[in-house]
């Protein structure tokens, strides 16, 4: 695998295991500075959205770590282009502009999942 996807695949990986950990673990009151979005949602939902995050990051990561099912990397990758798809519409629909991360997100997941495909 080239050096190039195991950089952007990590990155990504770390980004969002710590994403996705603070959403699975802290009360809403603690995630509120950092995510005004979640007064609009569930608990439930942001609990959901953070495992699923922590089960992606390492999807993009075991895989081929262990070369079983390495196909799953492109899998997590186009999960994580889909969340950040979904994430900036629920930014958007609140009136929140700021989208830059999350279409900074959205380009590193087609490109880890890219890099994915051809190494």
């Amino acid at each position: 695998m080239s050096a190039a996807h195991w950089i952007v695949a990590g990155l990504l990986a770390l980004f969002h295991l710590y994403a996705g950990g603070l959403k699975a673990v802290r009360s809403r009151e603690r995630l509120r500075p950092m995510m005004a979005w979640v007064d609009g949602m569930p608990m439930a939902a942001v609990r959901a959205i953070g495992g699923v995050e922590v089960l992606g990051a390492i999807g993009l990561v075991l895989p081929r770590l262990t070369g079983v099912a390495p196909w799953l990397v492109q899998v997590a990758a186009v999960g994580f282009a889909v969340l950040q798809v979904s994430a900036i519409g629920v930014h958007l629909r609140m009136g929140d502009r700021q989208v830059a991360l999350n279409a900074l997100l959205l380009l590193t997941a087609v490109v880890a999942g890219g890099l994915a495909a051809v190494s």
